[in-house]
């Protein structure tokens, strides 16, 4: 099983320095706790990535994931992601992007978004959802889809978890693909792709598939 601190990834020495200065009581909310009979994932809007492996279809939850699904909404309103990079992939486990450019160059982001794991919906294989640091309500534009069922990366008594708002319709193929590639540890990113693979575009497409 795959650590869950695995996904914790900022990039570069901000998350070393975010750690630093204050007491962790003054900066993590308690633990919520789980919902456990979680809502089905619903499909009230739906993506076309393309990408330099294949295309794939996401159909994403506004309806139980309201911050969260909106926040990547409002991302791929302004193109935020286009030309960003899948940036790490680790085989068996998850493969992450959204928040990087060619040359593992950070892209400015939008406010943290609050963490809504505790909706209880699964990290099973084919699920997106969004990747944080260390601290429960720090996501924003990076997201990661699941290779396989990842139960470890739900929230639970103890764990705050990571926000499934969406799933893989179409392409998990090319997910599968994307997920087997060379990787290596470059300027402290580990499990980064020898051969860049980029998000050409995220369009609207039709839900019919979900």
């Amino acid at each position: 099983m795959r650590s869950i601190t695995g996904l914790i990834f900022a990039g570069g020495l901000s998350l070393v320095l975010s750690a630093c200065g204050g007491g962790d009581d003054e900066l993590t909310p308690s633990i919520p706790t789980p919902d456990p009979t979680p809502p089905s994932l619903s499909a009230d809007v739906c993506y076309l990535m393309s990408t330099t492996k294949g295309d794939l279809t996401l159909a994403i939850d506004l309806t139980n994931m309201p911050i969260t699904g909106k926040n990547f909404k409002q991302y791929v309103d302004k193109s935020f992601y286009n030309g960003t990079l899948f940036h790490r992939t680790i085989n068996n486990f998850v493969i992450q992007g959204g928040g990087f450019t060619t040359g593992l160059q950070s892209k400015p982001t939008s406010a943290p978004i609050k963490n809504e794991a505790a909706v209880g919906i699964s990290n099973k294989r084919g699920t997106i959802a969004m990747a944080r640091t260390t601290v429960p309500d720090s996501a924003t534009s990076q997201f990661f889809i699941n290779v396989l069922d990842n139960p470890q990366l739900d929230a639970s008594a103890s764990n705050y978890g990571y926000a499934v708002f969406g799933k893989v319709v179409e392409g998990m193929d090319v997910v599968d693909q994307i997920s087997i590639v060379p990787t290596k540890t470059s300027n402290g990113f580990s499990d980064t792709p020898v051969n860049e693979i980029l998000i050409n575009s995220v369009t609207e497409t039709n839900c019919s598939a979900a």
